[in-house]
């Protein structure tokens, strides 16, 4: 029996001092305190639980029975859930493992993430995602869902074998990293899926639009490497530019980027749309543009099955100018307009969830041009930054954005500091300044747009089912 005390307690609900009992791999009971150590006897009769609160009988514990561990006056939260990771396993041990993945998960405090299966090869059938699920138990760590793909090996055309799929294990398919460019295909998966109570992922991009964005990203990135511009949003204090160079980057990816805008627009719709018409539940993934936004809440509005997520990078920073337009992801970082109606969307809960969309990759990759930031380890401080310290958002709204909603998405008993609950905790600190320094990375990626840059909040420790990992 573990019990953790001497901590503030904060979930989406509750906000105070207080301790936590778990037996075994649940919440036992939730209690109020000013921080001091209980003991066996006042854990048997605590009249200071929250309802719904299990006690200890007579028999069941003994002092020796019970694990202590005092949190230091820390705040205790549940445990984040990222619906959108990638560990590049299998296929890219270059990039990430499930080692390396892991261990960035348990310094981001995540207790539970989504998988991404743009793996090599991709991640299509039940047996191949079982098999990765599997591996990651065995070591004990925080606990994942590997998803599988809309279309066999991301060919736009097979979906026979999403009906092979068991929701309980793999509850989401999505063909992240591009879209399904049929929407009669997309359709037809659509329809399997709701069959198996699945949930499409959809990261809505219109293929053709971005085919024509991607020849404007060529020739910027052809400059900046000629320049040695990194594709991370950060020009070493070594490099010098001349102006017209940067003024030629960022025009070209402006130009990118407004065809991006277009893509995630017109496909954010139409898979809502087509949702609708399959009655299968979507979920879009890191919505970033205005329009986007506006699609998502008018489907809500009608009340049809559908739920969002953003990201932390989409949440802190804009693109439109150097040096943030050189950080290379999909979608993009957008306008200030955009940034406004993202914040706005978080308020008023058309956003449901945060995700991370860790996406590491090499060095060389990177400069390449490869799309994507590593963001496991950076994810609660920038949103506690941004949302709690700047914009005025409770730390009980970031809990519900990183545990509680993404928990009721998936249909976990998780996300809540409550009584039967799953015993996953993260303890962090909400006040801790800290510079980011990629090099401390637990993940294999060190591309991050927020290198160098002061965070505020910082994570201390992950318990997944009771266990400190």
């Amino acid at each position: 029996m573990l019990v953790i005390y001497n901590a503030v307690l904060v979930d989406r609900n509750i906000s105070q001092k207080g301790y936590i009992v778990c037996d075994k791999d649940k919440i036992l009971s939730v209690h109020k305190n000013d921080g001091e150590k209980p003991d066996v006897a006042e854990l048997k009769t605590d009249n200071a639980a929250m309802p719904g609160s299990g006690k200890i009988t007579d028999n069941a514990a003994t002092k020796d029975d019970i694990t202590y561990y005092d949190a230091h006056g820390l705040t205790l939260m549940p445990a984040f859930i990222d619906m959108h990771a990638h560990f590049r396993y299998p296929g890219q041990p270059q990039k990430e493992d499930l080692d390396s993945g892991l261990a960035a998960a348990k310094n981001g405090g995540f207790g539970t993430l989504v998988l991404m299966p743009n793996t090599n090869p991709v991640i299509s059938s039940y047996e191949d995602a079982m098999s990765v699920i599997n591996q990651a138990r065995a070591r004990k760590m925080s606990n994942i869902f590997q998803t599988a793909s809309i279309t066999k090996n991301f060919e736009g055309r097979d979906t026979s074998h999403i009906l092979n799929l068991n929701p309980k294990e793999i509850p989401v398919i999505t063909e992240d990293g591009h879209d399904v460019l049929s929407a009669d295909i997309m359709l037809d998966g659509m329809k399997k899926a709701a069959s198996k109570n699945i949930i499409v992922s959809c990261h809505c991009e219109d293929p053709d639009l971005a085919v024509c964005a991607r020849g404007y990203r060529q020739k910027a990135l052809a400059l900046m490497k000629e320049y040695k511009i990194p594709a991370w949003g950060v020009i070493p204090s070594d490099v010098k530019v001349p102006q017209n160079i940067l003024d030629e980057i960022t025009e070209n990816l402006s130009k990118a980027n407004e065809l991006l805008e277009k893509a995630e627009d017109t496909f954010t719709e139409r898979n809502i749309k087509l949702a609708h018409d399959a009655d299968c539940r979507i979920h879009i993934c890191h919505v970033s543009t205005k329009g986007a936004i506006e699609s998502v809440q008018h489907a809500k509005q009608k009340g049809w099955k559908c739920t969002c997520e953003v990201t932390p990078h989409h949440i802190a920073l804009t693109g439109e100018k150097i040096p943030e337009i050189l950080a290379l992801v999909n979608p993009p970082l957008r306008t200030q307009s955009d940034h406004d109606a993202v914040i706005a969307a978080l308020r008023d809960a058309t956003i449901d969830t945060i995700s991370t969309d860790h996406a590491p990759h090499t060095a060389d990759d990177k400069a390449a041009g490869a799309p994507g930031f590593t963001g496991s380890e950076t994810a609660f401080a920038v949103c506690n930054t941004v949302l709690v310290k700047h914009e005025g958002f409770s730390l009980n709204r970031l809990s519900e954005l990183m545990s509680a909603n993404a928990a009721e998405i998936l249909g976990l008993k998780k996300g809540l500091l409550q009584p039967e609950y799953d015993a996953d905790f993260v303890l962090v600190d909400p006040d801790e300044n800290w510079i980011v320094n990629a090099k401390n990375f637990a993940s294999k990626g060190k591309a991050s747009p927020f290198e160098g840059k002061t965070l505020t909040g910082r994570v201390k420790k992950l318990f997944v089912a009771g266990r400190e990992i």
